[in-house]
């Protein structure tokens, strides 16, 4: 998935002619701290609405204020985890795309990212939660998958969750059955550590379910 593939048609960006005002008024309706100026198809930088509220004259055109913006993007043909990784380094409500002239192409609201997110942790198809805990060194991802096939049953996503100054990983993985029991008790017979367990059966799919459902009403511009 590329960034390319998630851009959004809501988003208009804001000319250099736009005043701080109009700025204002797109961010509440779009409930967005960020909107793109664009010159020209030319990326000019991020306004922010803590810089739309420190104007003096917000009611001026963007090109006569003293503008000094931050220029956070992603190329185009970029992965989405490179806008997972600028979004929450940045704190972005929005990531800017560009070609590779640097010609804007639009931009990724967080809306996008939590769906595609959603898609990749498999967050909507049924089955069950298996979270491991491991050593850094014992952790095999082929090991596991195949611990998984020998009970009929396939690996939907997948994450690990590391700490610090620590050797232990968390393995999150979710499989395509709902009765896991078979499995756990096998990832215990290869002496792994299951921290936690959660299938249909004990209604954990359809809280997350329910949540992500809250989650994009609450983020749906």
């Amino acid at each position: 998935m590329f960034a390319r593939n998630l851009l959004s048609d809501l988003v208009i960006p804001l000319k250099p002619t736009d005043t701080g005002d109009i700025a204002l008024t797109w961010m509440d309706e779009l409930r967005l701290a960020h909107l793109p100026l664009v010159d020209n198809e030319k990326f000019v930088g991020l306004i922010t609405d803590t810089y739309i509220h420190n104007l003096d004259n917000p009611e001026e055109p963007l090109k006569n204020q003293r503008l000094s913006l931050l220029r956070p993007y992603v190329a185009h043909d970029q992965h989405f985890y490179d806008v997972i990784k600028l979004a929450a380094e940045e704190s972005l409500s929005v990531v800017p795309v560009l070609d590779q002239k640097e010609n804007y192409l639009g931009c990724i609201t967080l809306f996008a990212i939590t769906k595609a997110l959603a898609e990749i942790a498999s967050v909507k198809q049924p089955g069950g939660i298996i979270i491991l805990e491991v050593t850094h060194h014992d952790y095999s991802l082929s090991e596991i998958s195949r611990i998984v096939e020998s009970n009929d049953a396939k690996i939907l996503s997948t994450y690990i969750s590391s700490f610090n100054e620590s050797t232990r990983i968390e393995i999150t993985i979710k499989v395509n059955k709902i009765d896991i029991s078979p499995i756990i008790q096998t990832f215990n017979r290869y002496d792994y550590n299951v921290v936690a367990s959660f299938s249909e059966e004990s209604k954990y799919g359809d809280l997350l379910n329910d949540r992500y459902e809250s989650l994009m009403k609450y983020l749906n511009i």
